[in-house]
């Protein structure tokens, strides 16, 4: 596969979503190519339709592609580790119990494959029962550091912590952050992230010491009315990204 070659060499790489193909080269075009570019796999009706269109995507973004559940559905996770076997994209969104499908149809471990978990209501633990039949059952709470192993286990890259309800959980993201920073893995601040909340929560994750942290900006910069994420909030994005990199 081939790695889009402005991934690794910031701290933090935005993670939005594109509408169109245009849509996807204009974002790129916005981050400097510091950004990975959301293609959702529940917008396609057969893994046939989402590997034809992707690859149309990532080509045009130097495979900056990211190929996602849609909402963290954790329905959609077996098409998106069969997608992400033919299209081999950067980046891979899956539940928790997902992540070593993805990982062993891969065949390789350069693309980044997140595990999802989610916030416990209590700092220190998540719920990692994000799986098709386990999101459906009694929550599965554990402690984050445990957590990750497991997703170390399991072939994952990232955390990907998600609804974190912007700052309504701070207490919870700080430890999940910290836990990160000391184990050296990746984390992936996902839910309710807008302009007004991004530093605030960017700086937790930086204060703390993570080595890469992959935030995700969806429906706040998307257009309502063309459905299209707007580039000049991306570009916005990326400033105050280097602004709090300096």
């Amino acid at each position: 596969m081939k790695l889009s070659p402005n991934f690794y060499r910031n701290r933090v790489c935005l993670n939005v979503l594109a509408a169109s193909h245009q849509n996807a080269r204009d974002v790129w075009q916005a981050a400097e190519g510091y950004v990975l570019v959301g293609v959702l796999s529940k917008n396609y009706p057969s893994v046939h339709a989402a590997v034809s269109d992707m690859r149309e995507y990532a080509r045009l973004t130097d495979n900056a592609l990211s190929v996602g559940l849609g909402a963290g559905d954790p329905k959609q996770s077996a098409m998106v580790s069969e997608i992400a076997a033919l299209v081999q994209p950067q980046h891979v969104n899956q539940v928790f119990t997902g992540v070593g499908t993805s990982r062993a149809l891969l065949g390789q471990q350069q693309t980044l494959v997140n595990g999802l978990i989610s916030p416990s209501g209590r700092p220190g633990w998540v719920n990692v029962a994000t799986g098709p039949l386990s999101a459906q059952a009694e929550p599965a709470l554990v402690p984050v550091a445990s957590a990750i192993a497991m997703l170390r286990d399991m072939g994952g890259s990232s955390v990907k912590y998600y609804p974190m309800g912007g700052t309504a959980r701070l207490d919870e993201f700080s430890e999940v952050a910290r836990a990160c920073a000391q184990q050296d893995f990746w984390l992936e601040p996902t839910g309710g992230i807008d302009l007004a909340n991004y530093a605030t929560i960017m700086q937790i994750a930086l204060d703390a010491g993570v080595s890469k942290i992959v935030p995700h900006i969806y429906s706040s910069i998307i257009d309502p009315e063309t459905g299209l994420t707007r580039p000049q909030d991306v570009a916005e994005l990326l400033r105050v990204t280097q602004q709090l990199l300096k």
